[in-house]
């Protein structure tokens, strides 16, 4: 079949890519080919690529349009309030082959050749819409800027020394900061061989994490950059230096030093009472003006944790994060879990210690959680599963030394786990979520809203102290 594009010239392949923009895959293929051919969710990429790209969707380590050698990739977008889009999901690239990755390098990796040029094609995902009748918004060539190029070398290299170290089963999103090393399989049974280690790890590919893809949107569609502040200026600096020692240098001149120190050293003036107090006295530490986002923290999705230390060196608080919806919970699987999701980022954690009843900034520190404690959550997680479906949320009632009732939960509390606890994360009894089983013993239909915490001895032994 003649192709009615040029696979030889990259610019013909693009010019026939752009005539996707503002069209549907049912526009612009085979209508009748189409309703025989594509079954299920999911299969936008295998459609275009063979009704409108002319080719038979493969996992080669080549790149699909080989003779330019540039990779087609579509992914969905949402679009936001203020009518800008942002992407729906992480990229997810190329499959992680872990026996041949070891005796790789960067320059020569698979990785490369597979992702050096991609043609990316971003569609508008509407719930309830066939595939076939999403509108494709964005169609444009990319390729890696030279200072990110920098960064997820690095990234590449993590993962790879991970699993060279006979360790990829114990691969985590959290290693790493713009490419990530995501889940990709079926089920949890999409396992492969490791070179160095007898344990089945889990299937995963490369992909680009859910901020820098933002990132990658926002280019193509020439937003406006300037809500950005650097924390790398350049690509010798990208070279020379990590994000986390970039970060780490700034704050330590700071380490030791109260909040009131701090922001006459800067010369700056901040309502301590504020709920962007931490988040701009962290911008004005690292040199980045208050009005801007850190470009490096949202590309990366490094979530920034303040954390007020006791003179004993435990945290005042235990850590908490959003709540979770009772009708949600019930119908997800811990793998693709909103609460492993959240955990499998990389986190900044700033200590604070009280002092002569000030706040003396102790340290900074970036951490991801360790496969090992991972495991531990998923139990916390599985059991309070398990207590929503069963509908037996409340045990019993106590009452307290001042004649307060309250409710006791058969959710895991601190007993049950090192890590993380159930408690509830509400303005009060009466802010609630509605339950997909009624509570056996109060026979409610909603009840007050939780969420997960990690445990502040936790964070005190694994976090701090480590």
């Amino acid at each position: 079949m003649k192709l009615p594009y040029n696979p030889k010239d990259k610019n013909s392949v693009i010019e026939y890519a752009k005539k996707l923009k503002g069209k549907s895959l049912r526009q612009v293929c085979n209508t009748n080919i189409l309703e025989h051919s594509y079954s299920g969710k999911g299969n936008f990429g295998q459609v275009l690529e063979k009704f409108y790209f002319g080719y038979e969707p493969n996992s080669t380590a080549e790149a699909d349009f080989a003779q330019i050698g540039m990779e087609l990739k579509s992914s969905p977008l949402k679009k936001l309030k203020n009518n800008e889009f942002r992407s729906k999901e992480r990229l997810v690239l190329n499959i992680i082959n872990y026996l041949n990755v070891v005796n790789q390098n960067f320059e020569n990796s698979d990785f490369i050749k597979k992702n050096s040029s991609i043609l990316l094609i971003f569609y508008l995902h509407q719930v309830g819409y066939d595939i076939l009748d999403f509108i494709i918004k964005l169609v444009d060539e990319w390729s890696f800027p030279s200072t990110d190029l920098e960064i997820i070398k690095k990234d590449w290299e993590t993962i790879t020394k991970k699993i060279a170290d006979g360790k990829a089963h114990e691969l985590s999103e959290g290693d790493t900061y713009y490419l990530g090393a995501c889940t990709k399989g079926a089920n949890a049974l999409s396992v492969r061989k490791q070179p160095f280690s007898d344990i089945p790890a889990k299937q995963r590919a490369y992909s680009f994490k859910q901020g820098y893809v933002n990132h990658i949107i926002a280019s193509i569609a020439n937003e406006p950059t300037e809500i950005y502040g650097k924390l790398i200026p350049s690509v010798a600096v990208a070279k020379k230096q990590t994000i986390e020692e970039i970060v780490i240098s700034k704050f330590k001149p700071y380490y030791g030093k109260s909040e009131e120190e701090i922001l006459t050293i800067l010369d700056l003036k901040l309502n301590k009472k504020a709920k962007s107090f931490y988040a701009n006295l962290t911008k004005a530490i690292l040199g980045i003006s208050l009005e801007k986002e850190i470009e490096e923290f949202e590309k990366a999705e490094i979530k920034v944790k303040t954390v007020r230390l006791k003179e004993n060196n435990l945290p005042k608080e235990d850590i908490s994060f959003p709540t979770f919806k009772y009708d949600e919970i019930v119908n997800e699987d811990w793998e693709n879990s909103e609460f492993k999701n959240i955990l499998e980022h990389k986190f900044l954690f700033v200590f604070f210690q009280f002092e002569n009843e000030k706040l003396v900034l102790r340290k900074v520190k970036f951490w991801n959680m360790p496969y090992s404690d991972l495991l531990e959550v998923e139990k916390v997680w599985a059991k309070t599963q398990q207590v929503i479906i069963n509908g037996k949320i409340v045990r019993g009632f106590k009452t307290n030394k001042n004649g307060k009732v309250t409710r006791e939960t058969n959710f895991p509390d601190k007993e049950f786990s090192k890590v993380s606890h159930v408690r509830p994360h509400a303005l009060n009894s009466a802010d609630t979520y509605p339950l997909p089983k009624q509570d056996k013993f109060t026979k409610l239909n909603e009840y007050t809203k939780h969420c997960f915490w990690l445990n502040n001895s936790y964070v005190r032994d694994e976090i701090y102290l480590k």
